[in-house]
C-alpha cells in the first residue's frame, strides 16, 4: 500500500527570504521546497532553503535518483541548491529540470551561473553526482518516469515562472507558485491547470487588502488561492510562499479564516507530511 501511495512533504513555504525565530517556530522560516514520493520516484519541487534538509534526509534514506523542478531562479527559490548534499554524492542521480528562461538560458547555464565565485566557493563542475539536465517550454509535458506526467503551464511572476501539476496514479497535485492575479478575474491558464486536483499549493503572499499595495510584486492572496479552488473543483488547498514577515500567531488567524470560507484550505508548514 505504501508504494500506491502519493506523499507531499514541505520542507519550505517561505517566498522572498529564509526567517527564524521564535514568532515563527510554528510554520517554520525555510523558502520553497516541496518533495513528492510517487512510488518509488522522489520529485522534489524548487529549490529553496528547505532544499538542504530535504537532502539529508535523502542521503540518510539511500534515495538513488531524484528530479529537481525550478519554478524560477529568484534566490528564495534557489538558494538551497549548493548545499543539497546529493549534489556531491557519485551514487546518486538528478535532473534538474528547468523552463523559466527557455530561449535565454539553460539549467546548465543557469546552475553553473549560480554556483560560480564570488558568489560561491564551488562551481557545479566539482559536484560529483550524475547530473542531468532537463529545459523545456512552459506548456510542455514532462515525463521524469513512464507513469509519472508533469503538466506545465507559465505564471504571472517578474521574470518568469512555471506551475507544476504532478499527475501520478490517478491523483493530481498543482503547485502555482509565484503568480500575480488580475482583481476581479480568474485566470484561465491557471483554472484549467487546477481542475479537479486533490492539492492546489498556491501562492497566498499576501492578502486582497494588501493587493494593490504590493501590485507588480507577481504574487497573489488565499482568497484569490479560494477562488480558484472553488471555480476548478479543487479538493484541497495550501497556503503557500508566505510573507517573511507573517508570524504563526497571524498565520493562524489567516489559516481560521481560510477554512471558514473553504474547507479544504490550510496553511503549510515546514515538515507538515501528506498523503494522497
Amino acid at each position: 500500500m505504501a508504494e500506491e501511495t502519493l506523499k507531499i512533504h514541505f520542507w519550505g513555504v517561505r517566498g522572498s527570504v529564509p526567517v527564524s525565530g521564535a514568532e515563527y517556530g510554528a510554520y517554520g522560516g525555510n523558502t520553497a521546497c516541496i518533495e513528492l514520493t510517487c512510488g518509488g520516484r522522489t520529485l522534489i519541487l524548487d529549490a529553496g532553503s528547505g532544499l538542504r534538509q530535504a537532502g539529508e534526509a535523502l542521503t540518510a534514506s539511500g534515495v538513488a535518483e531524484a528530479d529537481i523542478f525550478l519554478t524560477h531562479s529568484h534566490y528564495d527559490h534557489v538558494i538551497g541548491l549548493p548545499f543539497f548534499t546529493p549534489l556531491y554524492d557519485p551514487k546518486i542521480r538528478i535532473t534538474l529540470w528547468c523552463g523559466h528562461m527557455s530561449g535565454r538560458m539553460t539549467a546548465r547555464e543557469l546552475l553553473g551561473a549560480f554556483m560560480s565565485p564570488p558568489w560561491f566557493p564551488v562551481e557545479v563542475d566539482s559536484c560529483t553526482a550524475n547530473l542531468a539536465y532537463r529545459d523545456f517550454v512552459p506548456g510542455d509535458v514532462l515525463a521524469p518516469a513512464e507513469d509519472i506526467a508533469v503538466r506545465t503551464a507559465p505564471l504571472n511572476h517578474p521574470g518568469g515562472c512555471v506551475g507544476y501539476r504532478v499527475e501520478w496514479a490517478g491523483r493530481a497535485v498543482a503547485l502555482v507558485s509565484d503568480t500575480e492575479h488580475m482583481p476581479g478575474t480568474l485566470d484561465p491558464v491557471i483554472l484549467d491547470f487546477i481542475r479537479g486536483a486533490d492539492l492546489v499549493i498556491y501562492d497566498t503572499t499576501y492578502t486582497d487588502a494588501e493587493m494593490q499595495r504590493f501590485r507588480g510584486f507577481g504574487h497573489s492572496s488565499w482568497q484569490q488561492g479560494i477562488r480558484l479552488c472553488e471555480a476548478a473543483g479543487a479538493k484541497r488547498l495550501a497556503l503557500f510562499h508566505h510573507d517573511p514577515a507573517r508570524t504563526d500567531a497571524q498565520l493562524a488567524a489567516i489559516e481560521r479564516d481560510a477554512r471558514e470560507r473553504f474547507a479544504g484550505a490550510f496553511a503549510a508548514r515546514d515538515g507538515l507530511t501528506l498523503e494522497l
